[in-house]
């Protein structure tokens, strides 16, 4: 039983700690006296210089190498200042303009094809075996395809007498996973910033102008409906980034993960249960306790951003005000907001923080709403012994460190132009009830 009675925080005499989320049940402990360094954002003493290197082609996500990752799903290029989205280009054609975002699938799948077909007799609809079916009818196409089956063997631990041993109508029938899986990846263009000369500096999401990143994350809401739409069976799409390895990235270039699944996960489950003895928890327990409490770190109309309480590592979290509940029901005007505020406080984290971003939303089968919400969390802290035998989780930073870390940097920032529309700290107003979900009614 936790000790924490009925409180959310408690600050004891010798200045620790006490935090208790009321959302997860866990309970997180901030030790005063640690080391706690300032935002970084130079270039670290263990950079090395990349000289002359083509900055398109250094992982296999950059644009030199498109055929270096699974067919390409869709993109978005920008067009004499306009953004056009194109769908299921042929191997020849996706080299003969640069993309903005591409939509890939990953090649190693959490929930893979197998599993919707086994557990569910999932197989492509219609339009997705014409897909695959014209992409291999192209001779470049079929052998981007078999290399790239070939590479997946190859690292499942397969020597080449051994790929080379299995039928090519296997291998085909394996790609199905290209075409139809439920387990894809947004990536941007850039490996690194524009005029990079050090290997640390690295495009994030703060990197991303407003609008790049205003597009980005429409169209990662764009690749979830059609998840939703190519997969019955799929109950909840999973929106996550991983930044940097230490937050759990294969590559240090940025990309956001998506994958359909057939369950809500035990997050999502725990809120909704809550939801039914208060309706109006997500403004009691975290923007309206934000708000009194000078957490608050930037607002605009449409989403507010505060440091929350109750996590593994800081955190930060960005709610948006809306009555609508799922990213794909959001009006542009409302999705911009809450892109805005998901930009300023990835650029204030800056690149050098390993970070993971992940999305909670409504899910398309409860009846239930809440408010689509991400948190961003500072990887800077190893969960080690005490936090395994006694499952209370010691944070570096108090929620007021954190705070005054970020507060300066989004002014700065927003001074420099860097960010879109949005107050910062002070300039926010504190209105009881600023989530508007509880509005929606019971579907």
């Amino acid at each position: 039983m936790n000790n924490h009675n009925g409180a959310m925080i408690r600050t004891m005499p010798d200045g620790t700690e006490k935090q208790y989320n009321p959302f997860t049940g866990t309970e997180v402990w901030y030790i005063p006296g640690r080391k706690n360094r300032p935002i970084f954002t130079g270039i670290p003493e263990s950079a090395q210089k990349i000289g002359k290197v083509n900055q398109e082609d250094v992982c296999n996500f950059c644009p030199s190498r498109y055929l270096m990752t699974p067919p390409e799903k869709s993109r978005v290029v920008l067009r004499d200042g306009q953004w056009v989205t194109q769908h299921q280009l042929s191997a020849v054609e996706v080299g003969r303009e640069v993309a903005e975002f591409r939509r890939i699938p990953n090649l190693f799948e959490i929930v893979s094809i197998n599993y919707w077909k086994k557990n569910f007799q999932y197989h492509l609809n219609k339009n997705t075996r014409a897909w695959k079916e014209s992409y291999l009818s192209v001779p470049e196409g079929r052998q981007h395809v078999l290399d790239i089956i070939d590479l997946k063997l190859r690292y499942s631990g397969l020597d080449d007498k051994e790929i080379a041993a299995i039928p090519v109508d296997q291998k085909l029938e394996m790609s199905d996973a290209f075409f139809g899986g439920g387990h894809e990846l947004i990536v941007p263009r850039r490996h690194y910033i524009d005029g990079a000369e050090y290997d640390s500096q690295l495009a994030s999401s703060g990197e991303l102008s407003p609008e790049e990143h205003f597009h980005y994350f429409q169209f990662t809401i764009e690749a979830m409906n059609e998840v939703y739409a190519n997969n019955r069976y799929c109950r909840y799409v999973a929106v996550y980034q991983n930044w940097r390895k230490e937050a759990g990235a294969s590559f240090d270039h940025l990309h956001t993960q998506i994958v359909g699944l057939d369950e809500w996960g035990v997050t999502l489950e725990r809120e909704l249960k809550l939801m039914a003895t208060n309706r109006n928890m997500y403004n009691e327990y975290a923007a309206n306790f934000a708000a009194l409490n000078n957490n608050v770190i930037a607002e605009n109309d449409y989403a507010m951003a505060f440091v929350d309480l109750g996590h593994r590592y800081p955190t930060i979290a960005i709610y948006s005000k809306s009555v609508n509940c799922r990213p794909q029901e959001h009006t542009p005007e409302e999705l911009r907001g809450v892109s805005d505020l998901v930009h300023a406080v990835h650029a204030a984290t800056g690149s050098q923080v390993s970070c993971n971003e992940e999305w909670y939303y409504m899910p398309n089968d409860s009846i239930v709403p809440i408010p689509w919400h991400i948190l961003i969390k500072w990887r800077v802290n190893i969960a080690a012994g005490f936090e395994g035998g006694t499952k209370i989780y010691v944070n570096p930073m108090s929620l007021s460190e954190l705070r005054d870390k970020l507060v300066p940097r989004l002014f700065d920032l927003r001074y420099q132009g860097k960010l879109g529309s949005l107050q910062i700290a002070e300039e926010c107003p504190v209105k009881p009830n600023s989530l508007k979900y509880y509005h929606r009614p019971l579907e």
